[in-house]
């Protein structure tokens, strides 16, 4: 998908007043993704661009594209990514948690890091070993292009154990409407991004989300980090200074940027620097 949000509006009437030249930045940039983050991307950038008028930011979104390639060969200037790159300038706005999420009639109370990592291995074939009802258990897997795949897989040390016979499915949307219409229901399991994930359950969606070494997967918990099963949302860029780039990055962390990261992901702590 390739989305373009205009800039441009009222150039001419902040010139007249004369405003100082530090009270906004000017020029363009293309900020490139393919994972979840894409709707909270494009709030930013529109809102970016209504505080400052002479700047312009192009969102290129294709599930299909490597961001961090793109500004590899300066046809963007940012990635967002959820994993840091070597050599690249890393930056982080947010935290996103990773839930792990059964249809509501599944009676499986909690799990611990461990058994998570084994679940989606595939050791466990019957929801019983897990405290839950006799039936069996049916792994949604994720696509390599989704940021949070990567991030779970590491934390959890099962990259490439995954079985290849898991059920893929690609947007969080449509896994949560999967778990709450399987058959049996309390047979499915999928990782999704927590902002979804609570949106669906406060919405009355027939899904949980499960307990992760006795901690409850919560905004709080993600931010403080007692709830570990969590990826930083990061925005990569060239090492060489942008005035464009920074300023950007210095929205995304400024009260109004993070107002708006918090309808999707977890806003950082206050007291923390990325």
């Amino acid at each position: 998908m390739h989305t373009r949000i205009s800039g441009f509006v009222c150039a001419a009437l902040l010139c007249l007043f004369c405003l100082p030249a530090s009270a906004e930045v000017a020029g363009s940039m293309v900020i490139a993704g393919h994972g979840p983050e894409q709707r909270v991307i494009e709030s930013l950038a529109h809102a970016f661009e209504k505080a400052n008028p002479r700047a312009y930011i192009d969102v290129v979104w294709d599930d299909n594209s490597k961001p961090l390639d793109l500004v590899k060969t300066k046809q963007a200037k940012i990635a967002v990514t959820g994993t840091a790159e070597d050599g690249f300038r890393s930056f982080q706005i947010a935290w996103d948690g990773i839930a792990i999420m059964v249809h509501r009639s599944n009676f499986t109370k909690e799990v611990t890091k461990q058994e998570v990592a084994e679940l989606f291995s595939g050791k466990y074939k019957i929801w019983a070993d897990l405290g839950g009802p006799d039936t069996k258990v049916l792994l949604i897997d994720r696509p390599r292009n989704e940021n949070n795949r990567d991030a779970f897989e590491q934390q959890l040390g099962i990259a490439g154990k995954i079985p290849e016979g898991a059920k893929l499915i690609a947007k969080d949307e449509k896994v949560i409407k999967t778990i709450a219409g399987t058959l049996p229901p309390h047979s499915a399991v999928a990782f999704v991004s927590l902002g979804q994930a609570l949106e669906a359950v406060a919405s009355g969606v027939p899904v949980k989300l499960l307990p992760v070494d006795k901690i409850e997967p919560e905004t709080p918990t993600v931010k403080d980090g007692r709830y570990t099963l969590r990826r930083p949302v990061l925005l990569l860029s060239h090492n060489e200074p942008d005035p464009l780039v920074e300023a950007f990055e210095q929205f995304a962390l400024s009260e109004d940027g993070q107002k708006i990261i918090s309808e999707s992901y977890t806003p950082l702590p206050k007291t923390s620097s990325p």
